[in-house]
C-alpha cells in the first residue's frame, strides 16, 4: 500500500539514511497537508528537532520515528516521556531564537514503517502528544 503516491521501493540501508528517509516522508506528507516547513533537523547539544513547521499560526514541532518492521513495536511507541521532555525544552529554545514565530507550540508524532523492501506500510501522524 502507498499512502503517500510515493515510489515504493528504496534502497535504505544505514540506520541514519533510514531516519532521513522517514523525515523525507513526513514531510512530503505534511506538504500535501497544509503544513509549512520552516527548518529540518535543528541541534543543540542537549536536544535536536526533526522539523519545525507552521499549520493554522501553531508552531509545530515534529518527532518522526521509522523502522523497518515490527520487532521493536510500533515506531511511535519509541517516543518515551524522557525524549518528549527533550524535544519540549529544544521546542523552547527554538522559540526563543524566533520569536517572530507563532506562540502557539505543538509537538507531533509521526511514525514510519517499511518493509524489508523498504515499501511504505504504515504511517501514523499523532497530533499534539503534550500539552
Amino acid at each position: 500500500m502507498n499512502l503517500l503516491n510515493l515510489p515504493q521501493k528504496h534502497n535504505v540501508t544505514s540506520r541514519q539514511k533510514l531516519g532521513s528517509y522517514g523525515e523525507n516522508l513526513a514531510c512530503e506528507y505534511l506538504v500535501k497537508h497544509g503544513y509549512a516547513i520552516v527548518e529540518r533537523n535543528f541541534k543543540k547539544r542537549y536536544g535536536e528537532l526533526d522539523i519545525v513547521c507552521l499549520y493554522k499560526g501553531i508552531l509545530v514541532f515534529i518527532e518522526v520515528k521509522t523502522r523497518i518492521g515490527r520487532m521493536f513495536g510500533l515506531p511511535e511507541e519509541s517516543v518515551t516521556p524522557r525524549k518528549l521532555h527533550e524535544v519540549k525544552q529544544t521546542a523552547l529554545y527554538y522559540k526563543l531564537l524566533h520569536p517572530e514565530l507563532p506562540d502557539a507550540l505543538r509537538i507531533d508524532v509521526i511514525g514510519i514503517e517499511l518493509d524489508e523492501e523498504n515499501r511504505l506500510v504504515y504511517f501514523n501522524h499523532i497530533v499534539s502528544v503534550t500539552s
